[in-house]
């Protein structure tokens, strides 16, 4: 999934001639603390709103309140983990996405990619979750999709949490199938360190109901 996948129609960029209350006051309808700036249908930067708040005379307008704007954003071709690492790295709610001649296409924000995430990470597919802790220079995907599979399971979708100053990291694995026993017997056999399992069908209700409150937060 590329960028230009994320766009929202929900959120319009501001025009460097709208003013700074007005920039609040769209922040606060749409839900998010960011905003992209246009002059002349180009992306002049990203305007936040503790910057606006900054200020002191909110009815002037943007290109008078700022002489500069930061210009994060990502390319329209660019894979849904660089828009992530995007917000992580510059703490933004929002990200502009421009195609490879800078022109503005459009934006995504937090509660789109938290959306994305849970429809293609298969959150809301049924199954369990295995937690295997493992060194970095013992990682082999291979060995652990053969080990599952060995038992008439498939993953639905798996990632890596690590920390730099550790050597071990957490693989998080999501199976199709919710009876879990036979799969970490399988896994202790060949010395994994299993951190966690969930594998009661109510975990399943409990991870839902966990996901529709985080968006109903989101939509506040």
């Amino acid at each position: 999934m590329t960028a230009k996948d994320l766009i929202t129609d929900e959120i319009p960029p501001l025009k460097h001639t709208d003013s700074g209350e007005i920039a609040l006051r769209w922040m606060d309808e749409f839900k998010v603390t960011h905003l992209p700036v246009l002059k002349n249908g180009n992306f002049v930067g990203l305007i936040s709103e503790s910057d606006i708040l900054d200020k002191m005379d909110l009815e002037e307008t943007l290109d008078k309140l700022f002489e500069h704007l930061p210009r994060p954003y990502v390319k329209g071709n660019a894979h849904i983990y660089e828009v992530l690492f995007k917000v992580a790295e510059q703490k933004i709610s929002v990200v502009p996405i421009l195609d490879e001649d800078e022109s503005y296409l459009g934006c995504t924000s937090i509660h789109q990619l938290v959306t994305m995430i849970a429809n293609t990470g298969s959150i809301k597919e049924s199954g369990g979750i295995i937690v295997l802790e493992v060194n970095r220079n013992d990682y082999s995907l291979a060995q652990i999709a053969q080990i599952v599979e060995s038992n008439n399971a498939k993953i639905l979708s798996s990632y890596i949490m690590s920390s730099p100053d550790s050597s071990k990291i957490d693989i998080t694995l999501k199976i199709n199938q919710v009876e879990l026993d036979r799969i970490l017997r399988t896994f202790e056999r060949y010395d994994y360190v299993i951190s966690a399992s969930y594998q009661k069908s109510n975990f399943d209700d409990d991870l839902q109901h966990r996901f529709d409150s985080l968006i109903n937060f989101l939509n506040i």
